[in-house]
């Protein structure tokens, strides 16, 4: 007998959610747990591991496997759990304070090995669960309780930096936007590979309206650049659109007419699959408020990944030297008697 579909509410656990009012990780939390039944992997043999910070309550909330582990070492817990048990779909959840400051170095090392797992960076541009100090992705300038006089920091872009780590998917998608988040989670998943996914996320408290242009489907179409593979950059609404174009690498905005042809016109088609990393770097370099900002999949691209070839590795060593037996290494060379 065929086991029943799982729904969303099969993936809600018991737990008590407990975010600001207005928080995007409520959205977030409500998208992931409609996509996850449409994966086709067990609960079993799912696995949510975070960090700290409000983002890491998020194994709480999933009525699966969950690791709610220490500040920015979710990655490195992830890989191993992926490396022990491959057959695992590995999810990580971590904010732009965790996973970029104290958690970079760990996360730099998660991306370019290239586990096939996801990581959604939810980036608010500021420390929520300590109460609103300046994070790693801030504007500069902004004022907060630990820079009072105005951030003097330059930002980390989070995609830059995966891009930088060798990623071989990375997308940015926005909490609000429910379509396209569910369908940047799918593309995740079946990604084979590490899935950096950067989840633009409002922190009502703290940092209110920080992607508002963004959020607000008013605002939305002239401030954001809606990535689609094998189509040409063009934002804006009807009679106000506008393109990309990109020459030496350097970007520029090109003003089109209803009627222009874009390609025509020299606007950039989108290629995900680009195999250097030169063409989304450019992309991830497009910011507010001088060009939009560029949502949707920036790269696709296959490579091996660390877990497989770390088991060809396993399993030529016990081909060529046998299973190998632990007792007999524990008492092979050199050994000593403790005495009490």
């Amino acid at each position: 007998m065929a086991a029943p579909a799982l729904t969303r509410k099969d993936f809600v656990s018991d737990q008590d959610v407990r975010w600001c009012p207005g928080c995007g990780d409520y959205s977030i939390l409500a998208n992931v747990q409609r996509v996850m039944p449409e994966l086709g992997v067990e609960r079993e043999n799912v696995v949510f591991v975070s960090g700290i910070g409000c983002s890491s309550r998020f194994p709480y909330y999933m009525n699966t496997y969950g690791f709610h582990t220490i500040h920015g070492r979710a990655p490195s817990f992830a890989s191993g759990i992926k490396a022990s048990n491959p057959d695992l779909s590995v999810w990580v959840v971590t904010g732009d304070g965790d996973g970029l400051s104290i958690g970079a170095n760990h996360l730099l090392h998660t991306v370019r090995r290239n586990f096939d797992l996801q990581i959604l960076l939810f980036n608010n541009r500021i420390y929520g669960l300590t109460k609103g100090q300046y994070s790693p992705t801030s504007e500069v300038g902004l004022k907060t309780k630990s820079t009072p006089g105005g951030s003097i920091d330059h930002p980390l872009d989070p995609l830059s930096f995966a891009i930088g780590a060798g990623a071989t998917f990375v997308a940015r998608t926005i909490d609000v936007d429910a379509p396209h988040l569910q369908e940047t989670l799918r593309r995740a998943h079946a990604h084979k590979g590490t899935s950096f996914v950067e989840i633009l996320q409002n922190c009502p408290v703290f940092n209110d309206e920080t992607w508002g242009e963004l959020q607000d489907k008013k605002t939305r179409a002239a401030n954001s650049l809606s990535l689609a593979h094998g189509e040409p950059l063009v934002y804006g609404a009807p009679g106000e659109r506008k393109g990309i174009h990109l020459e030496g690498g350097r970007p520029s905005i090109i003003d089109l007419s209803d009627d222009d042809d874009p390609v025509a016109k020299g606007v950039v088609v989108h290629d995900e699959t680009t195999p250097t990393a030169a063409y989304p770097f450019a992309l991830a370099s497009l910011a507010r408020p001088d060009f939009p900002l560029p949502v949707g999949v920036f790269r696709a691209i296959d490579k091996p990944c660390y877990e497989e070839m770390l088991q060809d590795q396993v399993d030529t060593a016990i081909a060529q030297r046998g299973a190998g037996d632990l007792e007999a290494l524990l008492h092979s060379g050199d050994t000593w008697t403790v005495d009490g």
